[in-house]
């Protein structure tokens, strides 16, 4: 089998329900939040779920309409392997702070843990430093336990997390947190 990575500039609707798909996780990172005058804290520690968690994605029409903008931009990559789509990163760089805002990246579930998900995301290195960039930026939830460990043996780090991102009460109980994690690409 041979694995390409190209520029993604279209798509079929059905690649995307297909890859676009969500996850399970058996851990989570706990977050607590402490703010007062004198000092505001986060805490963030592993720990296992009680229960495995899966999580499944609705793509909503104006999603689809914003990926095809992006993609349109020539910046976003698919994984091919003999020329059917496994694997896609939707990108879009900003100039303003020479990031590469990784929107969506997706492995077709099938195709996880295969090294497909390492060369996209090496692919997206090379070309944030063909383009100029400095770093390489993403959003996940606290409770995408595989996503976070994935995206720290690719080089990211943990480097904001956002308390309210998906609801005012995603520090609750059975609630998420927006990650958001960065991998330089000079120093």
């Amino acid at each position: 089998m041979t694995l390409e990575i190209r520029p993604l500039t279209e798509y079929h609707r059905s690649d995307l329900e297909r890859l676009i798909v969500g996850y399970d996780s058996l851990a989570q990172y706990r977050v607590t939040w402490t703010d007062t005058p004198l000092e505001t804290s986060f805490h963030v520690v592993f720990e296992p779920l009680d229960a495995p968690l899966r999580k499944d994605w609705d793509t909503h029409e104006d999603d689809y309409e914003r990926y095809r903008e992006l993609m349109g931009q020539g910046h976003s990559l698919g994984a091919y392997l003999d020329g059917e789509l496994v694997g896609l990163s939707i990108n879009e760089p900003m100039e303003w702070n020479r990031s590469l805002w990784i929107w969506e990246f997706h492995v077709a579930r099938e195709q996880r843990r295969k090294g497909i998900g390492r060369a996209l995301m090496d692919a997206n290195a090379a070309l944030g430093l063909r383009l100029g960039l400095r770093t390489m930026l993403l959003e996940t939830a606290n409770t995408n336990g595989p996503a976070i460990a994935f995206y720290r043996s690719v080089g990211f780090r943990l480097e904001g997390i956002e308390i309210s991102r998906y609801t005012n009460h995603d520090l609750d109980p059975g609630g998420e947190v927006a990650f958001f994690m960065k991998r330089r690409l000079e120093e």
